[in-house]
């Protein structure tokens, strides 16, 4: 099982969970997983990191590496991104300014390849059956049978542990 992550896994674990100071653990077990071909992201997802230009970009070419992110130009991820497109455009729930963000970012991407690849999308967004703003990368997800969990749930099935051993 591979589980493909989203912008935000690594965005809002710098901010607000497990910031580099003060939880190195969490961004080394990342590091092995990936070179254990447990987990991975997209190219497209890469360009969102590096636009940041802090320190997370920088970790996520000095020590995950450019490997880690996974190119979305293969035929299988384009023509699943195509599906996934014309499904969108033909959903009456979703504003058009959605549609147009939607085919704007990397999300509809990450869902093509963890679907071409029988992955799970790791994301903290959160299926919502009434939304009409934005397109919930769980959303697609449910519609095209692709299994998607949390950050948190990813650790536990990989059996992260960032423990603290007292002395």
């Amino acid at each position: 099982m591979i589980y493909v992550l989203d912008a935000n896994t690594f965005i809002q674990a710098k901010r607000r969970f497990y910031a580099f100071d003060i939880c190195p653990g969490h961004w080394a077990s990342l590091v092995w997983h990936q070179r254990q071909g447990n987990l991975c992201s997209i190219d497209r997802v890469a360009d969102e990191i590096r636009r940041g230009g802090d320190e997370l970009s920088r970790w996520a070419v000095d020590s995950l590496g450019e490997d880690a992110f996974v190119s979305t130009n293969g035929a299988e991820v384009v023509s699943r991104y195509a599906d996934l497109i014309t499904w969108v455009q033909t959903q009456s729930q979703f504003l058009d300014y959605a549609k147009e963000q939607f085919a704007e970012v990397a999300d509809g991407w990450l869902v093509a390849y963890a679907k071409s690849v029988n992955g799970f999308v790791v994301t903290l967004e959160e299926f919502d059956p009434l939304v009409k703003k934005r397109i919930p990368i769980p959303n697609i997800c449910r519609a095209f049978d692709v299994g998607h969990v949390t950050p948190f749930e990813m650790l536990r099935r990989l059996n992260v542990q960032l423990s603290w051993q007292l002395e």
